[in-house]
């Protein structure tokens, strides 16, 4: 079996193992990377810093903090490989129908 990790970019493991744990009705990642040169965890490839909005049912009577805590431990792997900050909207679909 090949490694298949090493030739994907860290946004496209990101949404792969997301999509796998969430089954999301919205997925929306965007590099930031570049908005952090200089600071603190930044590298000069990128792939640090992220913005992400997920919607899913599986966030469905969880608070913010709980929301949190379950995309942090999927991505576990990620911020110890090198992933430095992920800023995080996570709702479920009851909660963007209601906006």
């Amino acid at each position: 079996m090949t490694d298949t990790k090493s030739h994907l970019s860290r946004a496209d493991r990101i949404e792969k193992l997301l999509a796998a744990q969430f089954a999301p009705h919205e997925f929306v990642l965007e590099d930031d990377s570049r908005k952090h040169a200089g600071h603190a965890g930044a590298r000069p490839g990128g792939e640090t810093h992220y913005r992400l909005r997920l919607v899913s049912v599986a966030f469905a009577g969880l608070s913010r903090v709980a929301r949190q805590r379950l995309v942090y431990d999927a991505l576990r792997e990620e911020f110890d490989t090198g992933l430095h900050a992920l800023s995080l909207d996570l709702k479920t679909p009851e909660e963007v129908a209601g906006a």
